[in-house]
């Protein structure tokens, strides 16, 4: 089984003990704390939760866009589109503003997080997949084992974030959330979430989500696990997937070395 889950994170075998001096990798199962209804329609790109809110944001040619949900019934209270030909991709909230990024645009919008009145855009080069925040600068992935660390302000790139696993990359990095001092990542097709150290890169520890993948997508290209959302207040984990019936409330419970 961990052969399986290591091997889906790059393609690579990762099945090496780590090198002399490096942190062993803990692995965790998610068990489910509590259950809420999920859009089906949503194809889940971005997930946040900004002072007890949840906000979500979605991808698809002419169906993508940015909402406020309701947790508890999966009621979408607000929502504002993104017009063709943008797919929408990750989002977060810092300060008063929501900025989301497209796939292959180069282009990311900037809402008001009350109104979700469209205020600005910002370019980055290359392709846009997550977005999460460290209280200070934004954290992009696009795909690669690479993460950007990049200045609100004018949005230049402060540093990059190489993600290695027992000193190899791994790519395919989705949806980002900033968990308590780490990073957390989807790995797309992959039912794995990598926790990463933001300082080193290194990957610490894998959350398997095999087990909350529902039995009529199991083995779907398209929807799968995707959407991490921490809250800040109270320390809860939510997490969900691409044209998922629920989303979950997690604990990360069984690591193992």
């Amino acid at each position: 089984m961990v052969s399986r889950l290591l091997l889906a994170l790059s393609g690579l075998a990762l099945l090496a003990a780590p090198a002399a001096g490096q942190t062993p990798v803990s692995r965790a199962t998610a068990e489910i704390v509590a259950t809420y209804p999920h859009d089906t329609s949503a194809f889940t790109q971005g997930l946040f939760i900004q002072d007890g809110i949840l906000f979500e944001s979605t991808g698809q040619v002419g169906a993508s866009g940015l909402r406020r949900v309701t947790l508890e019934t999966g009621h979408v209270e607000r929502q504002t589109a993104l017009e063709p030909p943008y797919f929408g991709e990750g989002s977060v909230q810092l300060g008063s503003r929501i900025y989301m990024l497209t796939w292959q645009s180069e282009t990311g919008f900037i809402f008001d997080a009350g109104t979700f009145e469209r205020i600005g855009t910002f370019d980055y080069e290359g392709q846009g997949w997550g977005l999460t925040h460290d209280g200070t600068h934004l954290i992009l992935s696009d795909g690669t084992a690479e993460l950007r660390v990049i200045d609100p302000a004018d949005f230049s790139t402060v540093r990059t974030i190489e993600v290695t696993l027992a000193g190899r990359p791994v790519r395919r990095l989705n949806e980002l959330e900033w968990v308590d001092g780490e990073i957390w990542a989807n790995v797309w097709q992959s039912p794995l979430i990598v926790r990463i150290d933001p300082e080193s890169g290194a990957v610490t520890g894998l959350v398997d989500l095999t087990d909350l993948v529902p039995s009529t997508l199991a083995g779907s290209r398209d929807a799968v696990a995707n959407g991490i959302a921490w809250n800040r207040e109270t320390g809860q984990i939510y997490v969900t997937g691409k044209l998922w019936p629920s989303l979950y409330e997690i604990r990360v419970a069984g690591a193992t070395d």
